[in-house]
């Protein structure tokens, strides 16, 4: 009988905690990457400068650091070409935002009515596909033949060089949308319009955003051969007009320049992405 009474001490230890399990991350996702990038950098630029100190190349191809610096400041005091820093980095600047302006409000609702309709993707595709593998300056002899050499041809050859990224991946995001998606809001009753505005466009807006950095990407690099458009004014007609002169160091000027501004364009965007999409990659 005493055995039938005796409590079992495994039943009546109490329970062990449960152990919580840290998930692993995949690739470099989450992981910060701000320290490796700034080493970096200042490893290139300590190379750039043991490289020039000790003379391996030609101040003529490569100029040392405090070359550049000291050009750059003469031209942020004295200006180029007739026409001070600021006018040279606006007229740049002005030219590359009114393109990305006329792109964007082209190249979105094109793309979106590509990924909705066939016929639109029928129509609009080879077109596309035709000019967009074409680096600029092989249309640039016909900018200046249709267009002048004024402030339209540029920023049309722009325009042209930012569209295409634009409009293709706002069809890739609209061909993207999962069908449970459409099928589920149809199912509830909503509207044409409604399936438009809180299911397509939301789950494109992240590739849109993709498209309109490529396209900024691809508008700064095309700016030097927008600028050799009878320019006098901008960052790409400084490049140009220093390495008619072999003036290296202005030329590296120039080119920190351009690096400098996409750098800015690509934070602005990346903020506007944290903004508008912030559910993007989190499964």
């Amino acid at each position: 009988m005493s055995d039938l009474v005796r409590e079992d001490p495994a039943v009546l230890a109490p329970a062990a905690a449960p152990r919580l399990v840290a998930m692993h991350g995949f690739g470099a996702e989450g992981r910060p990457t701000r320290a490796i990038s700034l080493a970096t950098a200042l490893a290139l630029l300590g190379l750039w400068w043991l490289v020039a100190r000790l003379g391996l190349v030609s101040p003529l191809f490569l100029p040392s650091p405090e070359e550049v610096v000291s050009a750059a400041a003469l031209i942020a005091r004295e200006g180029y070409a007739g026409a001070s820093l600021g006018e040279h980095v606006s007229a740049s600047l002005t030219r590359i935002v009114s393109a990305a302006l006329i792109a964007g409000s082209l190249g979105v609702p094109l793309g979106l009515l590509m990924g909705l309709n066939r016929w639109a993707k029928g129509v609009l595709d080879v077109p596309i596909e035709f000019y967009w593998p074409l680096p600029p300056l092989a249309y640039l002899p016909l900018m200046i033949i249709w267009l002048g050499i004024g402030e339209t041809s540029k920023i049309t050859l722009l325009v042209l060089a930012m569209f295409a990224p634009i409009c293709l991946s706002a069809q890739a995001g609209v061909r993207a949308l999962p069908l449970e998606r459409v099928n589920g809001a149809l199912t509830l009753g909503a509207s044409r319009w409604q399936l438009f505005t809180d299911i397509v466009l939301p789950s494109a807006l992240p590739e849109i955003l993709t498209g309109l950095r490529i396209a900024l990407g691809v508008g700064w690099s095309t700016l030097v051969a927008a600028e050799l458009i009878a320019a006098n004014r901008g960052i790409g007609f400084m490049v140009m007009s220093a390495s008619h002169f072999l003036a290296t160091d202005a030329v590296f000027v120039g080119i920190g320049l351009i690096a400098l501004c996409a750098f800015a364009f690509t934070l602005l965007m990346r903020l506007a992405e944290r903004r508008l999409v912030p559910w993007r990659g989190r499964g």
